[in-house]
């Protein structure tokens, strides 16, 4: 079967370290010249250069620079600041604040590693001063900063609507739910911990004036997703004209209202936004390559009938899906493997009579488990390099964590109504 070979040699070559744009571009012309499928190269070339001409992509460089900009601008601090004042007296209470924090930010961001490079930067070092363990001060900080993926800001999500048409506007609101249940579950495990551990019993509540004084900072931060979420919704932004509205706010607020950013650091943090967007984008192109092979030679059609054989019912399709977006986002961040699978399994889902909208909130929220999967992941090793701590002592913490992660997953998988129900309510008002 073409499906198997294909993805056997993709995770092969993967798997032997070479990088995945290169992965990706050696098992594409590969399997045409393996099977001798006679498709000129030029095709391959052309559907490359395809992949990253839709519009809407511009908006990725875009929010991956206000991210930047957010992260090195002062922002995350203010976050934990408001978070830690409204919640810091609960058992556990650094833990919690790290969920929460995370939470705020990557509704700010709207990526993974940039809310757990930011966040941890100021959490961790806070944490492991008042007694917690470096492997699960690591640990709590990969799993929450992958909650920035069900965010109304989520770059996942932009990707998704480009490749399945959902609407943006639909897709911001379709996570929100999943977001603050993922985040809900993650504090629980914060407090158990703390009470069982001893080491954070809580502090002291706060005044109201202190909360008033918390908000008043983080204020202005905290508009920004509604800013961009409301224009959106209203029909005032496309999503690249979002991701535009992102920048000019970013910037004023970095360095006009906080000052915690000057003119001179803008061409480093430009500099960094454009080298992880031209990686990005070159895998976007590679990515639309492969779906070009995976279409034109019926490779969905074949998985569609594997996994009618196997899976005859909705639910047992689900399991299925949920299991190989697990093992795929192992190997490959969650942009290219949402360009991947998407092709792949939209047919099969509305085949088995799916809410698209589910479709791309199931989608990201595995994508984002896969993150912090042992022994790769992006924020595993972000959250691992802050806390200086080993991956095998980060492991023994996150089991548990992953366990009520996945146990929200699966109730995202089995109940539609959790990404389906808030944009429906929003658009009957």
């Amino acid at each position: 079967m073409l499906a198997l070979t294909l993805f056997g040699i993709f995770f092969a070559i993967a798997l032997a370290g070479v990088p995945l744009l290169y992965s990706i571009l050696i098992t594409t012309t590969g399997i045409i010249a393996l099977q001798g499928l006679g498709h000129p190269l030029e095709t391959i070339f052309l559907s490359f250069i395809g992949g990253v001409e839709p519009f809407i992509l511009l908006a990725v460089p875009l929010f991956i620079f206000a991210g930047e900009l957010l992260a090195q601008g002062g922002v995350g601090r203010r976050i934990v600041e408001f978070a830690r004042v409204l919640f810091g007296w609960l058992p556990g209470g650094l833990g919690v604040v790290t969920v929460i924090s995370c939470t705020l930010f990557g509704g700010v961001s709207g990526s993974a590693i940039a809310d757990t490079a930011a966040i941890g930067s100021l959490v961790i070092p806070a944490m492991v001063a008042r007694g917690y363990s470096r492997g699960f001060a690591a640990a709590l900080l990969a799993v929450a900063g992958t909650v920035a993926l069900l965010m109304p800001l989520s770059i996942p999500f932009l990707v998704y609507a480009f490749i399945s048409g959902v609407s943006m506007r639909t897709l911001s609101m379709a996570g929100l739910l999943p977001a603050l249940a993922t985040a809900a579950a993650l504090i629980v495990m914060c407090m158990w911990h703390g009470k069982k551990s001893g080491v954070d019993n809580g502090e002291d509540r706060s005044t109201p004036a202190q909360i008033r004084a918390a908000a008043k900072d983080a204020g202005p931060a905290l508009l920004m997703p509604l800013i961009i979420v409301g224009g959106i919704w209203s029909g005032k932004f496309t999503p690249s004209e979002s991701a535009a509205v992102a920048v000019f706010y970013g910037l004023a607020v970095s360095l006009f209202y906080y000052k915690d950013l000057s003119w001179r650091h803008i061409p480093q943090l430009m500099l960094n936004a454009f080298s992880t967007s031209a990686t990005v984008m070159l895998v976007i192109g590679a990515t639309g390559a492969m779906a070009w092979l995976i279409t034109v030679e019926q490779v969905a059609v074949q998985m569609a009938e594997w996994i009618q054989l196997v899976a005859t019912e909705q639910w047992m399709f689900l399991i299925l899906f949920n299991i190989c977006l697990l093992l795929l986002g192992i190997f490959i961040e969650p942009l290219p493997a949402m360009l991947l699978s998407a092709p792949l399994f939209l047919p099969l889902a509305k085949h088995f009579g799916m809410d698209m909208v589910h479709v791309g909130v199931v989608m990201t929220a595995n994508l984002a488990i896969a993150l912090y999967t042992p022994p790769v992941g992006g924020t595993l090793f972000v959250a691992a390099k802050l806390a200086h701590a080993g991956i095998g002592e980060i492991t023994r913490h996150l089991w548990p964590l992953m366990a009520a992660t996945f146990t929200v997953v699966l109730l995202i998988t089995y109940v539609p109504a959790l990404s389906t129900w808030l944009p429906r309510f929003i658009q009957s008002l």
